[in-house]
């Protein structure tokens, strides 16, 4: 099966490497998955604190907004 997925492998990463339940792992999209495990080119996974420095610097609401 050449260019697929090798599904054994990303349920593996998924579920023993990122610690991810059964229903997270297939609610993911494989963008989601890729990010979440890093990718070949040295990136690391988007940890809780890598999200909350994130989410800190790119609120979905201005300051101040009533909104």
């Amino acid at each position: 099966m050449s260019g697929g997925f090798d599904w054994p492998a990303l349920l593996r990463a998924g579920l023993q490497g990122v610690g991810l339940s059964p229903d997270a792992f297939w609610a993911l999209t494989p963008a989601e998955l890729q990010m979440m495990l890093g990718d070949a080119g040295g990136s690391r996974p988007l940890l809780s604190d890598g999200l909350a420095a994130l989410m800190a610097a790119y609120p979905d609401q201005v300051k101040g907004s009533q909104e």
